[in-house]
């Protein structure tokens, strides 16, 4: 609740900071044009009357301001700008409105906050990030290579794309034509750059997840099919606090429930919400594909069992593995598309991820 005097909105840019403050006791406001340092911001609230709570979006500029403004003693609020009410007839919008309608809103209670995450959850989340932006990069890499090649007739034909083998193929290709031969170079150079790029990244994050205060959690993750070390890791620095959620609000979160769109006696349900952390969401529609019908333990997935010392975990992992593979076989005989039949099974298994996070 807002018990402060002073309500605060902030609307941060990466040039400014336009501030609006209302004194609850006088009704005066105040006004401001600030640089985007923390230092000056502080100056500047130390100037109203306090106490003094701040809020403003969260955005492409990060938490750091909400970090320095909580070490100097105010409460500050990082508001989920989807849920800031707006009015419908609202054509308005500038920085100076904005500001006045975030301090408006705090002064209501009607902000809701998004969860703040640590300096050390931030890091990890961006190695985590990187490697995945490296990877998608090295995909693109690969298809304009092997496109170029084909449009010159030219196709391996020799097994398994990507491997030692084919890469010795490629580099006794030399398409005709001074040009062809020039962008193919460039084409394979960037292919093995961004390759070395991915895989050192992936030590790094190997190395993090071995030891670090997402170790424990990526371990019970990666006790379920298709979770990896690295997509453990990866969640578990996306989603940080499980306890936020419940098996059922977990999917929600992640945007992996229907839309709905109902109305007195008509109930009309849509595509997924696509709402929520959209990385963690590709990572379990991507470990959702492993799940198919007639699940046994691999080698691999025995090691990744190895790691947990509790046998309740490994318990409840096995419980869910045969659940999801079981399950996914059901919706297939039901003749559902296998892109829905993928969808469901990831938001269940987002419901497994969470139980063996905050199982004790």
């Amino acid at each position: 609740m807002f018990t402060e005097r002073t309500s605060v909105g902030l609307d941060v840019h990466a040039r400014s900071i336009v501030a609006a403050a209302i004194d609850t006791q006088t009704g005066e406001l105040h006004r401001a044009r600030l640089v985007p340092s923390s230092q000056v911001v502080i100056d500047w609230l130390a100037g109203l009357a306090g106490p003094v709570a701040v809020t403003y979006e969260a955005g492409p500029t990060g938490y750091w301001l909400c970090r320095a403004l909580t070490g100097a003693g105010w409460r500050c609020e990082v508001a989920a700008p989807s849920r800031l009410p707006r009015a419908s007839g609202d054509r308005i919008k500038t920085d100076r409105r904005d500001a006045l309608k975030l301090a408006e809103a705090l002064r209501a209670d009607q902000v809701v906050s998004v969860a703040v995450p640590s300096v050390a959850r931030e890091d990890a989340r961006d190695l985590t990030r990187a490697h995945n932006d490296a990877r998608l990069e090295l995909m693109s890499a690969r298809h304009r290579i092997s496109k170029m090649l084909l449009r010159r007739g030219i196709v391996y034909s020799g097994g398994t794309t990507w491997t030692i083998t084919h890469d010795r193929w490629l580099r006794a290709q030399r398409p005709p034509g001074r040009g062809a031969r020039a962008a193919f170079d460039d084409y394979y150079d960037n292919v093995v750059t961004i390759t070395a790029r991915r895989d050192r990244l992936k030590d790094e994050i190997l190395a993090m997840a071995a030891d670090s205060e997402f170790t424990q959690i990526s371990d019970r993750l990666a006790c379920l099919k298709g979770i990896s070390t690295l997509t453990g890791f990866a969640l578990a620095a996306e989603i940080g606090d499980w306890h936020r959620f419940t098996g059922s609000s977990i999917g929600a979160y992640l945007g992996l429930v229907p839309a709905e769109y109902s109305s007195g006696d008509k109930t009309v349900r849509g595509p997924i919400t696509l709402a929520g952390n959209a990385h963690a969401r590709r990572l379990l529609v991507e470990a959702a594909w492993h799940h198919t019908p007639g699940y046994r333990p691999s080698a691999a997935l025995r090691a990744r069992w190895d790691k947990v010392t509790d046998p309740n975990i490994r318990a409840r992992a096995h419980a869910g593995n045969r659940r999801l593979a079981t399950r996914r076989g059901a919706l297939a005989n039901r003749g559902k598309d296998s892109r829905i039949t993928n969808t469901a099974i990831a938001r269940e298994l987002a419901g497994w991820c969470w139980s063996l996070a905050v199982m004790d």
